[in-house]
């Protein structure tokens, strides 16, 4: 499992710093600061953030490798015969806030997981995924998103991208809400199935699949004017974000309860946000997003 290892991490360290590169290209302003850290009980990493730059109001893109003792209550939830285990876990994690309100945030994760404890054979698994969270929703990107997400897919096959599509949206939903955080795409976990390789070739496609996703639609709309409500609009929906990531999200709990650099995992929180009690959308536009919060076949709806 050694090269295996060794194999996945240089991949997510390649996908990092291809994923900059191309970040720093559409932006056209600022570049990523890397920030390497140590974890004092087993492993490290390096975070890149670009802040203020003339696209994006914050983005970070996060490598990790970490190994520990003890697999925190998050990793063992849905495995409980593996707790009190040890564990290594390596991943990339990004999250995007542009300034413009018709950008869309976005979020993407690719994670592989080793779990050992004695007297039970040790445990692999992938697991990651990407999402879309606009202000400001066009069916035309939404629709360019999930085309993509399917073609990812594709390495799987058979029913992979609705499956997968499908655990996003309930996985990126906020129950107190009643809403998803956005108009969803891919999450899988626990994947080890039907071997290293494949699974391995399906983390690659997702990885590889992003950029593709994400940028024609940044280089679509980031130009466009918009208004000083739409700004404030698009603070009080990060608002949403902020909510789901600190209540629900796995990736969170999991670096806060493994002891991880908190500077790293807080790092998909926006730099700017605000909340209003009882808010009411102030116009149609605003009153139109409550429709794309709801789960929806993109690819097959007339």
């Amino acid at each position: 499992m050694k090269q295996q290892l060794q194999d996945v991490i240089a991949y997510l360290q390649t996908l990092q710093d291809g994923i900059c590169t191309a970040l720093v290209e559409v932006d056209g302003k600022e570049t990523f600061v890397e920030d390497s850290w140590v974890r004092p009980d087993g492993g490290g990493g390096r975070s890149r953030i670009l802040r203020n730059g003339a696209v994006f109001e914050q983005a970070g893109v996060n490598f990790s490798h970490v190994h520990g003792d003890k697999l925190p209550p998050s990793a063992t939830n849905h495995r409980p015969d593996l707790a009190g285990g040890s564990f290594e876990a390596v991943g990339v994690s990004l999250v995007l806030h542009p300034h413009n309100p018709h950008v869309p945030a976005s979020h993407m994760n690719v994670r592989f997981f080793i779990a050992s404890k004695e007297g039970v054979d040790p445990v692999w698994w992938f697991g990651g995924g990407f999402d879309l969270t606009p202000t400001i929703p066009y069916d035309e990107d939404c629709l360019h998103w999930h085309q993509t997400a399917h073609k990812a897919c594709e390495v799987l096959g058979n029913d992979s991208y609705a499956r997968y599509k499908q655990w996003c949206d309930e996985y990126f939903y906020i129950k107190h809400r009643n809403e998803t955080r956005g108009v969803g795409g891919l999450f899988f976990d626990d994947l080890n199935t039907p071997d290293f390789d494949q699974c391995f070739a399906f983390q690659q496609s997702v990885g590889n699949a992003f950029l593709d996703a994400y940028l024609p639609i940044v280089e679509k709309r980031a130009a466009l004017e918009f208004r000083e409500q739409q700004k404030q609009f698009q603070l009080y929906r990060r608002g949403r974000y902020v909510e789901y990531n600190l209540v629900y999200d796995r990736g969170t709990l999991f670096g806060l309860q493994s002891g991880g650099r908190i500077e790293s995992i807080l790092m998909s929180l926006p730099p700017l946000v605000r909340w209003q009690y009882d808010y009411q959308a102030a116009d149609e536009e605003e009153a139109r997003l409550a429709e794309y919060l709801r789960p929806r076949d993109w690819l097959n709806q007339t």
